[in-house]
C-alpha cells in the first residue's frame, strides 16, 4: 500500500509539475504575442507621425503660396488690359477718319 501512496503522490506531483509547465508556456506565448502587437503599434504610430508631418508641411506651403497670390499684384492682366484698350481707341479712330475723309 506504501508503494501505491507514493505512486498517486507522483502521478499528483507530476500532474501539477505539467499544469505549471504549460502555464508558463501559455505565458510566455501571451507575452510574444504581445511584444509583436507592441512593434506593430509602434510602426503603426511612427507611420502616422510621418504622415502628419508631411501634411503639415503641405498645408503650410499651401497657405504660404495661397496668401503669395492673394498679395502679388497681376502685372500681365494689367498690361492686357491697357493694351486692349489702346488698341480699340485706335481702330475707332480711323474709323472716324475714314468717314470723314469720305464726306470730304
Amino acid at each position: 500500500m506504501n508503494y501505491r501512496f507514493d505512486k498517486d503522490r507522483f502521478d499528483s506531483m507530476s500532474k501539477d509539475a505539467l499544469a505549471r509547465v504549460e502555464e508558463i508556456m501559455n505565458t510566455t506565448r501571451l507575452n510574444e504575442l504581445l511584444h509583436k502587437k507592441e512593434e506593430e503599434e509602434k510602426q503603426k504610430t511612427c507611420i502616422l507621425w510621418v504622415l502628419a508631418i508631411i501634411g503639415a508641411v503641405a498645408a503650410v506651403a499651401l497657405i504660404a503660396y495661397g496668401v503669395y497670390r492673394f498679395f502679388t499684384p497681376d502685372y500681365l492682366e494689367d498690361f492686357e488690359d491697357d493694351f486692349d484698350d489702346d488698341f480699340d481707341d485706335d481702330f475707332f479712330e480711323e474709323e472716324e477718319e475714314d468717314k470723314e475723309e469720305e464726306k470730304k
